[in-house]
């Protein structure tokens, strides 16, 4: 299918592969008092290959020893993003449940800290 055939929103499996999503561990979590709205900062390990990253997470529901050790689904590859004073450097990836709490994606078992959604 040429692009110009394709349907408005849809996009190229070539896209999809430019959104490098990656597993990694959350390692550490702290307060963020300072966000608009409740949430946790987030230094995540996703292997030797791209290191420790940080996070901000509106996932406030989830006390802080739930989140630390569990792996978590994260993209990447955007910029980073500032929000207040803290440089959130990757995306950590959740859907909202029915009352719009964000409820985190993670592997059903655990995977190898870097390893690349496809």
């Amino acid at each position: 299918m040429a692009e110009s055939d394709a349907r408005p929103g849809e996009i190229d499996f070539s896209d999809f592969m430019k959104v490098d999503i990656r597993v990694g561990t959350v390692v550490d979590v702290e307060a963020f008092p300072e966000a608009r709205k409740p949430a946790w900062k987030l230094r995540i390990d996703f292997g030797e290959e791209i290191g420790i990253k940080r996070s901000s997470a509106q996932i406030a529901h989830y006390e802080a020893e739930q989140l630390v050790g569990r792996q978590v689904l994260a993209v990447v590859n955007f910029p980073p993003r500032q929000i207040g004073k803290f440089m959130s450097q990757v995306l950590t990836l959740g859907l909202p449940d029915a009352e719009g709490r964000v409820i985190l994606i993670s592997p059903e078992r655990d995977i190898p800290n870097g390893g690349r959604l496809f």
